[in-house]
């Protein structure tokens, strides 16, 4: 048991360092620069190979012969990407801290983890150490004027291909700082993972007073059950499991966690908490939680008073309102059939009051002093309490949220103009 759980503690830290590598702005660059390492090694033990020769003397017009014109080229080539380079990481740099002053800090991972300005850097700093490689090749002995030609060229295409992409950088640097890009964005992604969920979701079973409870020995996120490290006893025989947790939500040591409907082993027992990852950080991994708690973010610091922004907080809402739908038309459990339908897993979804109390309650808190914004939150969570297909707890949530919402807007609108306005809506 212990072996297990050692291998079990190796293989949850092995994912988080792979996740972590993925996201990071180190990773593509280290990785595209190495390849250019490699192709310049490679270019300089080809260049006086025959058949390198025969294709130097096809386009003579491209090759360079002389050996300080390669020199003075190179050069060039180096103190220019250099500089490319610097400023691409400034505006890098920039458009985080933008983001983090302006937004919110939690949508930095996503900012730094978007491949296009990864690779593009990673471009810079591998052209810029092949040119170097290359020049001190020319330096380190004596050269002919057949030994340089095709490296140069290579480094002069190399130098239009940054420049071009330095443009393209420029253009899409400037959007990505953009606000309405950025909840567009994470609009997409949360969409994305909850028609995933709504795609793959059953209507649960219900909950037996037999079942046995599993408490949680760790603290922290909770962020997935991995059933490929459970053991072969489950494959064997037939049983049912519940996870009491959503995606995302905080946990304490000692908090029931995980029910099971059939008998099993106290090993095999604790075996099934070592599925269970956990995380310090709750925007450590994606999830439709994870985008909404953003969005919710970015409406939130739009609304308070060193920025002051109602547009952004009304197209965060907007995002929001559909998010939030879908949300509330999903089943509270979600099965799951593995191993030849032999074990059954029932996942719970965020329950429609957690849902109120995390993304619509703080932009109600922060935005009740502002008609315009007060007026689109209600309008939205109107519309998606009209829709026939919102589950009955889901109802009720916004029923409540609403009468909170009415309190909010006789307590905090003085112009009465505008109360009045807004609590007309109510009755519509």
């Amino acid at each position: 048991m212990e072996i297990r759980n050692a291998i079990s503690n190796v293989f949850n830290f092995l994912k988080r360092i792979y996740s972590q590598t993925l996201s990071s702005i180190a990773f593509y660059p280290v990785l595209i620069t190495l390849l250019f390492l490699i192709g310049a090694f490679t270019i300089t033990a080809i260049e006086n190979v025959s058949l390198i020769h025969k294709l130097k003397d096809e386009i003579p017009y491209l090759i360079i012969r002389d050996p300080d014109i390669a020199k003075t080229i190179l050069s060039t080539m180096i103190a220019g990407i250099l500089s490319l380079t610097v400023f691409s990481f400034s505006m890098v740099m920039v458009v985080l801290n933008q983001a983090s002053s302006n937004y919110s800090p939690r949508l930095l991972p996503g900012l730094i983890s978007d491949k296009k300005h990864q690779i593009i850097l990673g471009i810079y700093i591998g052209t810029l150490l092949y040119s170097v490689i290359i020049l001190i090749s020319l330096g380190a002995s004596e050269v002919d004027t057949n030994s340089v030609g095709l490296s140069t060229m290579i480094a002069a295409i190399l130098g239009i291909v940054c420049v071009s992409l330095f443009v393209y950088f420029i253009d899409s640097i400037s959007k990505a700082i953009q606000v309405h890009n950025i909840i567009n964005k994470i609009y997409k992604n949360s969409d994305k993972l909850l028609d995933k969920t709504l795609k793959d979701q059953e209507e649960g079973a219900e909950l037996k007073e037999y079942w046995r409870e599993i408490r949680s020995e760790k603290t922290g996120f909770y962020k997935t059950f991995d059933s490929r490290v459970m053991r072969n006893f489950f494959s064997d025989k037939k049983n049912e499991i519940e996870i009491l947790l959503y995606e995302d939500q905080y946990v304490w040591e000692g908090m029931p966690i995980l029910r099971v409907k059939e008998k099993l082993p106290d090993k095999e027992l604790k075996s099934l908490l070592l599925c269970f990852d956990f995380s310090q950080d709750v925007h450590e991994d994606n999830s439709y939680t994870g985008g909404l708690i953003k969005l919710m973010e970015v409406a939130v610091k739009a609304m308070s008073p060193g920025i002051n922004d109602p547009g952004t907080a009304i197209d965060a809402i907007n995002k929001i309102g559909p998010l939030v739908h879908k949300c509330l038309t999903m089943y509270p459990i979600t099965i799951e059939k593995r191993h030849d339908d032999n074990l059954i897993i029932n996942t719970h979804q965020v329950p429609p009051k957690d849902l109120m109390r995390l993304i619509i309650q703080p932009i109600r808190q922060y935005a009740r002093h502002d008609s315009s914004v007060m007026h689109v939150l209600i309008n939205t969570l109107l519309f998606i309490k009209r829709d026939t297909a919102i589950l009955t707890p889901g109802r009720l949530a916004l029923k409540n949220e609403l009468l909170l919402v009415e309190q909010d807007i006789k307590d905090s609108i003085f112009n009465e103009g505008d109360k009045i306005q807004l609590l007309h809506l109510f009755k519509e």
